[in-house]
């Protein structure tokens, strides 16, 4: 798919030649064509393309270059081209000029889905049927029309099994005369269309299946149906592009079926007939659910007639399209057929899944041998996770789409994550662990979860465990990053700051390394619930005396607050897991931390509080009324609250454990040393 814009409102669009779902403008002669295409990427860069559409949108005279113009009128005679993009013009037109193409003002709005203008239509000529579903039908069997009687279908049954099998002919009378399976039948039928029209348009579909796409009036039930057909005419070499507007003119045009409009056109034709009406709306409701599963098998089945590659490359343009790349919800169809689409594709994911394993678990066990015995198995690595990766991008789109992440493609994520991680903090490879953290980004970008943490959380692993190492080498960087002066008050103004010589406040300093503890919060105030301000304390300390700090101003706060983390709170993270390493257990309030879990109270309304001891797997954790709280799985009574603002460290202790709880398979807080 290209990125284009629409000829007559500016509004984007995937393909220069497919309708604008805004305006639902679509090029039609030749010029339009010329101006769509020189509209697109295939001819102007991203930066054009805006101001071509700002120019649009306000009704300007495009500044499209003569030179673009006659370009892509040259290019409109190129038949690879045309078969590229599934387009032929039908009409001529004089050469097309910027100015003409702004002529008419912008269409409103509408909330009509995109659709595939006509022309075009695929170049390739299609698979010519012999018979479709629809020609299975029982009307179709016995000749007779949604508006015949009893009598006639049953005379005309008779009539037909003295040259066809006679027990067809017998459930074909069956199913049109039983009033309850009358109804499945008129369904997968053409209810609303005319007996003349239904037998020309069933004719139609062996002459040429995709004309169907563009019969014009029809009602939504009956159109969905032929183009169910049609479906069967998709063959190998259906061109990928087509075939994915194909599925998405299916899909929007689903959502607009209607219960009260199919009973309607029932009713209609059982009036005619003197079948009796249908009054029931949930019956008509049951047999569209089925209708729907039968349209998503009709194109499950011309899926599984192309080569895989071609399978999945309209897998991807089709979810992609409807989706906006995972931003937009898609229709109830396309949810359903990516659902179909993940069970098939399961095994072959699984299988390259287990092949990144396979090269991971090599890359670590070669990496004590240097870079050069690493890279060969990164370089496989980065083949093997892009082929995961293409089969699996439907699935991811439709995803992110739901608001959901893709399980497979998160886990896949982290465990690549976690090899650039060691590679940099073990062996010291910036280059593969920037180079894999990069295929993260790419790959796995339509995972919300990954997008959004990978990055800082190689970082953040890098500052913590790396800095000491790097400090001589960086001391003068470092020192400019933590080095801070501001002065707080209102009349008298005392001076806090922040350097590699310590913190001061007040006249007193504390040295950096004899800073033993921290704390930091903020308290909201209101008066008859109007907000008037908020009071920030920062807290620093020794073992024997601390300084606390009262400030009204944020941006000094989160200065400061930025500062101390790095000049001092690194150090203490790196401290308390070296003392749980060593076996020791850490008080935070009421609770007791060590290495491999954590000790918690369980309150008792009666009788003395429990003290419980659980497992890194057994507890979560969150935030909760300015306290960092920890909580059992499996018992809501089994918690601990921890004040940010008011107990020691509750920063440090937070950020160790949801470091460790983004690690799959952590049992011990000190092992985020390795």
């Amino acid at each position: 798919m290209s990125a284009s814009i629409c000829f007559k409102c500016g509004s984007e669009k995937f393909s220069p030649f497919m309708a604008c779902r805004i305006c639902n403008a679509a090029p039609s002669t030749n010029s339009e064509y010329a101006v769509s295409l020189a509209l697109s990427d295939h001819l102007a860069s991203k930066d054009q393309l805006a101001r071509y559409s700002q120019e649009l949108r306000k009704g300007n005279k495009l500044s499209v270059p003569r030179e673009a113009l006659n370009q892509a009128l040259e290019a409109l005679k190129d038949p690879q081209l045309l078969t590229m993009l599934g387009v032929q013009p039908a009409t001529s037109a004089p050469p097309p000029s910027a100015t003409a193409a702004t002529r008419q003002s912008p269409q409103p709005p509408s909330a009509t889905p995109e659709r595939t203008a006509s022309p075009p239509r695929s170049i390739k000529p299609e698979r010519r049927l012999v018979k479709t579903a629809l020609h299975q039908s029982p009307f179709v069997v016995l000749g007779v029309t949604t508006r015949d009687d009893r009598r006639r279908i049953v005379a005309l049954a008779e009539e037909k099994s003295l040259e066809l099998d006679h027990e067809v002919c017998q459930k074909a009378r069956s199913d049109l005369t039983n009033p309850r399976n009358r109804l499945s039948v008129e369904m997968a039928w053409l209810p609303g269309v005319s007996p003349g029209k239904a037998s020309q348009l069933v004719e139609r579909l062996l002459q040429d299946p995709m004309a169907i796409r563009e019969e014009p009036g029809l009602p939504t039930l009956a159109h969905l149906n032929l183009l169910a057909a049609a479906f069967e005419s998709v063959d190998g070499g259906h061109d990928a592009d087509d075939l994915a507007e194909f599925i998405m003119e299916t899909a929007y045009l689903a959502e607009e079926l209607s219960p009260d409009d199919v009973l309607r056109d029932i009713n209609e034709d059982r009036a005619v007939s003197g079948f009796p009406e249908v009054r029931a709306l949930d019956q008509v409701e049951a047999e569209l659910t089925e209708r729907k599963r039968y349209y998503r098998g009709a194109i499950k089945d011309a899926l599984d007639r192309l080569p895989p590659m071609t399978l999945i490359q309209v897998m991807t343009e089709t979810v992609d399209g409807v989706t906006s790349g995972g931003e937009d919800h898609a229709p109830g169809l396309i949810d359903d057929l990516v659902d179909s689409y993940e069970v098939e594709t399961q095994g072959i994911l699984q299988k390259e899944a287990e092949n990144v394993h396979k090269l991971i678990k090599a890359a670590r066990e070669r990496a004590e041998s240097g870079e050069a015995a690493v890279k060969p198995y990164v370089d496989k690595l980065d083949a093997v996770a892009r082929n995961w990766d293409k089969i699996a991008q439907p699935i991811q789109l439709s995803s992110k789409a739901r608001g959901i992440d893709h399980e497979a493609s998160r886990d896949l994520a982290y465990e690549i994550r976690s090899l650039a991680i060691d590679l940099f903090n073990k062996h010291d490879m910036l280059t593969q662990s920037q180079r894999l953290t990069s295929l993260i980004q790419e790959l796995f970008s339509e995972v919300p979860d990954v997008a959004d943490r990978v990055e800082d959380d190689a970082d953040a692993l890098a500052d913590i465990f790396q800095q000491r190492k790097q400090a001589a080498a960086r001391q003068d960087e470092w020192a400019r990053e933590i080095t801070y002066r501001a002065e707080i008050g209102v009349v008298f103004k005392d001076t806090l700051s922040i350097s590699p010589q310590g913190i001061s406040w007040k006249g007193q300093t504390f040295p950096l390394d004899s800073i033993t503890r921290v704390r930091w919060g903020g308290v909201s105030h209101s008066v008859n619930g109007i907000p008037t301000g908020t009071t920030y304390t920062i807290a620093f300390g020794n073992r024997n005396s601390e300084a606390v700090v009262e400030l009204r101003k944020q941006d000094i706060y989160s200065a400061f607050t930025d500062k101390l983390w790095r000049a001092v709170c690194v150090r203490l993270l790196t401290e308390m897991l070296e003392a749980l390493k060593e076996g020791r257990d850490l008080h935070f309030g009421d609770v007791l931390l060590h290495d491999d879990g954590i000790t918690l109270v369980k309150r008792k309304f009666l009788g003395s509080n429990e003290r419980v001891r659980c497992s890194w797997g057994q507890v979560h954790v969150w935030s909760a009324d300015g306290s960092f709280c920890i909580g059992a799985k499996d018992d809501k009574k089994v918690n601990a609250g921890i004040s940010y603002i008011h107990s020691a460290n509750t920063h440090i202790l937070e950020q160790a454990i949801r470091m460790a709880f983004k690690k799959p398979g952590l049992r011990r807080l000190s092992d985020l040393m390795q």
